[in-house]
């Protein structure tokens, strides 16, 4: 209902280099990308949607050859959804190191012929927000209605606003975070090594050896998963139900949640790429921007020219709303324009992907409000 309908991916091929955060540099790349809606004359409404971890370009509609795959942030992007494509031109870009089509680990390194595997570079919020922008200017927009995301995607959103100030009118970072904490960090890093030790990861190289280190991708999107529940939602999903009713005495799955985490973990080792997983994990880990400002969050912002729009959700305990708080003093520090709102809704840190009413109305407020300020903008 009131989809984007029938899209297509795009790509766009740069042949200048790209050097990276490490000093590592990147030649001869393609990013993968879609847009919804249509830009108008002044190029003033569009808006920049940043994926999560697992996500990728294809934020809405659906293909041709595959109708069941739907977008990721379908529900929010749309005709008359809070993203509402009959007023703005939303794009969707596939982040560089990614596996769904933006040069990434499994390409061919040009040096060996090969793929890249373990040897690809590592990358960072920051290079991937440089390489959007690069991709905007082809595209001719030289500032964004907004620039928006949820989880990572909030991450990258907050990075525009410290490296493109004058890029964005409008950063919205939903459950989102300016750093990961301890716990956040030693989370990933089991998640990593469950990769890092499955026998058929070849120290990066699988590929040539025509296997997928399946059990590690498996083992870490179970990790993963459950940091992006709640305990209430859970308790209410599966409880302590059992499979059989009773118990088997032994190590299969036998309760409910279980089952529930081999399906994930099964789903996700069949399309996503272990490479990638390690990329963007350790990219998760390395955002801090205050880090080159001594600790200091409010220097980091001190250049931030856009206005705010914060959510966080209660219940959402891997980037809980005092994450968000901290990133709110901050810019009230710098009195920046701030609007902000905590949630009380108990899907933990996945509420920023589903249906929630009072969350959903208060981001098509807020676009309505960006859309008011555009066209007063564009008629006078």
């Amino acid at each position: 209902m009131n989809s984007v309908g029938l899209v297509t991916a795009r790509s766009m091929h740069f042949n200048d280099p790209l050097t990276l955060q490490s000093g590592a540099v990147i030649g001869d790349y393609t990013l993968i990308y879609e847009t919804y809606g249509e830009l108008n004359a002044d190029k003033s409404n569009a808006v920049l949607i940043c994926h999560a971890l697992n996500a990728s370009h294809h934020v809405a509609g659906y293909y041709a050859d595959q109708p069941q795959n739907i977008g990721w942030w379908d529900n929010m992007v749309g005709p008359g959804k809070p993203v509402d494509t009959t007023r703005f031109f939303v794009i969707g870009i596939n982040n560089i190191g990614s596996c769904f089509g933006s040069t990434g680990p499994m390409h061919t390194n040009p040096a060996t012929g090969k793929p890249y595997g373990h040897h690809f570079p590592l990358v960072t919020v920051e290079d991937w927000v440089r390489a959007q922008s690069l991709l905007a200017d082809k595209l001719g927009i030289y500032r964004f209605a907004a620039v928006m995301g949820g989880s990572l995607g909030g991450m990258q959103a907050l990075a525009w606003s410290m490296m493109f100030p004058e890029r964005l009118a409008h950063c919205v970072a939903i459950a989102s975070t300016a750093k990961l904490t301890a716990q956040n960090i030693a989370f990933n890093d089991v998640a990593r090594q469950a990769i890092l030790t499955d026998p058929d990861f070849h120290e990066g190289h699988f590929y040539e050896h025509g296997v997928v280190p399946v059990n590690g991708l498996r083992v870490a999107r179970m990790i993963g998963h459950i940091t992006y529940l709640s305990n209430t939602d859970m308790s209410e999903k599966f409880g302590r139900e059992l499979r059989m009713g009773q118990y088997q005495f032994g190590f299969g799955v036998e309760f409910e949640i279980e089952s529930y985490l081999h399906y994930q973990g099964e789903k996700f080792s069949s399309y996503f790429d272990a490479n990638t997983y390690l990329l963007i994990t350790r990219a998760l880990d390395y955002f801090d921007p205050a880090a080159p400002y001594g600790g200091d969050l409010t220097r980091a912002f001190a250049n931030a020219q856009s206005a705010f729009l914060l959510v966080s959700f209660t219940t959402d305990w891997r980037f809980p709303p005092e994450s968000t708080r901290a990133i709110v003093q901050a810019l009230i520090n710098n009195r920046r324009q701030i609007s902000c709102a905590e949630i009380d809704a108990p899907h933990g840190h996945d509420a920023f992907l589903l249906d929630d009413k009072r969350y959903h109305d208060l981001i098509r407020a807020y676009f309505d409000r960006i859309w008011f300020d555009t066209f007063k903008r564009e008629a006078s």
